[in-house]
């Protein structure tokens, strides 16, 4: 018996994701289905509800996240955290809801591309997601510690706005909020597309996209897996459209045009890279903290302009917390044990995008991300770690562990010894757990095929009916979390979509002619 016939289907739009990009595409593109025309989102992930998110590390990871969780880099050092799921990444984040910067807009120098128009529309979707600062009651010890090191230290620590509505503190935010509180896609954007007659397909894979068609494999639920069964049965799909629009993230979008093999695709497909590479400090109190009970990421340091870096709270969990701390054995054991006792940060270098930090894909097609730490970043984590360490003593900590140390605990002894004890000659990559979470750049935008993979539209360079929406567009880093500033890219690529409809969406020919 031969392999299961291809399903045909015809939409006059497919959106290949469902995160702040694809969702966001999603909801705006409401008014062409009020016109007649069909628009379907196709998400890889499974739909989960708030009931479903049990906290428990073992079970949430494989659920939410790519690869569990633990995708890592070509060179295996570091580890890059990217949702699977009904949402994408805004339904396993902290909601931290950041305005895009005008220095790095205007650094960026695509033409077309305003700063001032990407604040207005930011601002819209801060607006629709309640984005607002919590109040000061809800603040927990872990974040208020980190105020008062950052004001006896002489840092000055700002508070995040954060897009949450009825949020109960259980700080269980990167493994989906039990409450429903956190307002991603999943509970704003996609819902409201969905009731304008948006079509979304779950559990479903993009495998390529050919010219005017994506082939599609949507999966069963496995059992006992958390989540709803896909909307459409099992089986490949090859969906014909009239424009089909990428939001698979940075790491996703980039390989999937790379496993296509497009005509005329523009070269720099996968180029320009970057992430914030990231790992967490402890600081260690004499009593316990406040640090699993209430919003786990409230306040930050913003230091990206002056020397590279952004310092923020955080919570981590057990399994998260125990692959970032240095050591085996007793020392590792000991530390741990002091759990409740600890203060978190969350160091994060503001990297930029260089030749050889890329997406591509292996043989199977599958993607594979070749990231190289520049002396820059590398650089730049060292003084963030430093800072972290003076905080953590300014709140009271009696011991850090700073993994570019060594050793990597720094007694309150060593408070005037933290630039000697803290240095890049200990920073080996492989041997420190880095993460990343804000993975940016691929299919950058500007001017040409020359330099660039899109317009300013998100429109692939000789391919109209090709967009891209999503953080894969930005031509370097962004230097603060992406969220609002992918919603407001996502709209622009929306709006073109619904200027340029006529004429690549002739009413009631979608099926006639893809």
């Amino acid at each position: 018996m031969g392999d299961p016939p291809v399903i045909d289907k015809s939409y006059d739009v497919v959106v290949i994701g469902s995160g702040a990009g694809g969702g966001t595409v999603a909801q705006e593109l409401a008014p062409l289905v009020r016109d007649g025309r069909n628009v379907l989102v196709v998400e890889q992930g499974p739909r989960i509800s708030p009931e479903e998110c049990n906290g428990v590390e073992l079970e949430m990871a494989p659920a939410l996240y790519q690869d569990d969780g633990g995708f890592l880099t070509a060179d295996g050092t570091m580890t890059l955290a990217f949702g699977r799921v009904y949402g994408g990444s805004t339904f396993v984040y902290t909601g931290t809801s950041m305005q895009p910067p005008e220095r790095v807009i205007r650094n960026w120098n695509v033409p077309g591309v305003e700063h001032s128009d990407l604040d207005a529309r930011a601002r819209t979707f801060a607006a629709q997601n309640n984005v607002h600062f919590l109040a000061d009651e809800l603040i927990n010890e872990n974040n208020r510690l980190f105020v008062e090191g950052c004001r006896r230290a002489g840092y000055v620590a700002q508070q995040f706005p954060i897009n949450v509505r009825g949020c109960n503190g259980s700080s269980l935010c990167n493994l989906g909020c039990p409450h429903g509180a956190k307002q991603g896609t999943h509970r704003k954007q996609l819902p409201a597309a969905e009731r304008a007659g948006v079509a979304v397909v779950t559990r479903a894979e993009a495998l390529r996209i050919e010219e005017h068609a994506v082939i599609v494999r949507v999966s069963e639920k496995p059992d006992g897996a958390k989540g709803q069964p896909s909307e459409w049965p099992p089986g490949d799909y090859r969906i014909r459209a009239g424009a089909i629009v990428l939001a698979a993230g940075a790491v996703g979008s980039p390989a999937l045009l790379l496993r296509s093999q497009l005509p005329g695709l523009p070269r720099r497909v996968g180029e320009g890279f970057t992430c914030h590479p990231a790992h967490i400090l402890v600081g260690e109190h004499p009593g316990a903290i406040t640090n699993d009970v209430g919003h786990p990421k409230s306040f930050f340091v913003d230091r990206a302009e002056e020397e590279g870096y952004v310092l923020e709270t955080c919570m981590y969990f057990p399994f998260t917390t125990a692959k970032n701390l240095a050591g085996f054995g007793e020392p590792h054991s000991t530390l741990m044990q002091a759990f409740p006792r600890l203060q978190m940060i969350l160091v994060l270098a503001c990297d930029k995008a260089v030749p050889g930090n890329r997406v591509t894909v292996g043989r199977d097609g599958t993607p594979r991300v070749h990231y190289r730490f520049t002396e820059e970043t590398i650089a730049a984590l060292i003084r963030a770690t430093r800072a972290s360490a003076r905080i953590f003593f300014a709140a009271g900590a009696v011991r850090v562990h700073a993994p570019s140390a060594d050793p990597p605990l720094l007694e309150a002894a060593d408070v005037d010894r933290i630039d000697e004890r803290i240095d890049a000659r200990h920073f080996k990559p492989g041997k420190i757990s880095v993460s990343a979470a804000h993975l940016m750049g691929g299919c950058g935008m500007g001017r040409s095929a020359a330099d660039s993979v899109t317009d300013s539209r998100g429109r692939v360079h000789g391919m109209p009916w090709l967009r891209v929406a999503d953080a894969s567009l930005f031509p370097d880093s962004l230097e603060i979390n992406p969220y609002l500033t992918i919603m407001a890219l996502a709209d622009r690529v929306a709006e073109g979509i619904r200027q340029d409809a006529g004429s690549f969406l002739p009413m009631n020919e979608a099926v006639s002619r893809w």
